[in-house]
């Protein structure tokens, strides 16, 4: 069996790959965040979740969405209050929480637009689509 080649398609895809992981870190780890607390920013809005709706729409368990709460709430990013028709207890961002969830939007657009900007609009629909396969594929 021969080595793995760098110049082969999966080599750079993974280096590609832990570059990108890389770059879209780096605006969280200055801002005292974690990998994940990204995740949530975007999950929230103003008008907020429960803990139960938050932990089901980013696919973890329940128990590890209360700590991560508990922490951003300390960091004031995110508020406990009242959310939904029923008024029961959820999670929502505070404006504090709404202007790094945007900047951090803003991160990820940045490199985006750095890794894809020279393609045209259908090249780089024919990117995504491809690399939605590539997970396709690996993740079976």
């Amino acid at each position: 069996m021969s080595k793995p080649s760098p110049r082969s398609t999966l080599y750079r895809l993974i280096q590609a790959g832990q570059l990108a992981h890389l770059a879209v870190l780096a605006p969280l780890r200055d801002r005292g965040l974690e990998p994940g607390d990204d995740a949530v920013l975007f999950e929230l809005g103003r008008s907020g979740l429960t803990e139960d709706e938050l932990a089901s729409a980013l696919g973890v368990p329940f128990d590890s969405i209360v700590g991560r709460i508990e922490r951003l709430a300390g960091r004031e990013l995110v508020v406990r209050r009242a959310v939904g028709p029923e008024l029961v207890p959820g999670v929502c961002l505070t404006e504090r929480g709404v202007r790094i969830r945007n900047a951090l939007a803003e991160h990820w657009a940045q490199i985006e637009e750095a890794l894809m900007g020279e393609l045209k609009p259908k090249q780089r629909k024919t990117m995504a689509e491809r690399l939605g396969r590539f997970v396709e594929l690996l993740s079976l």
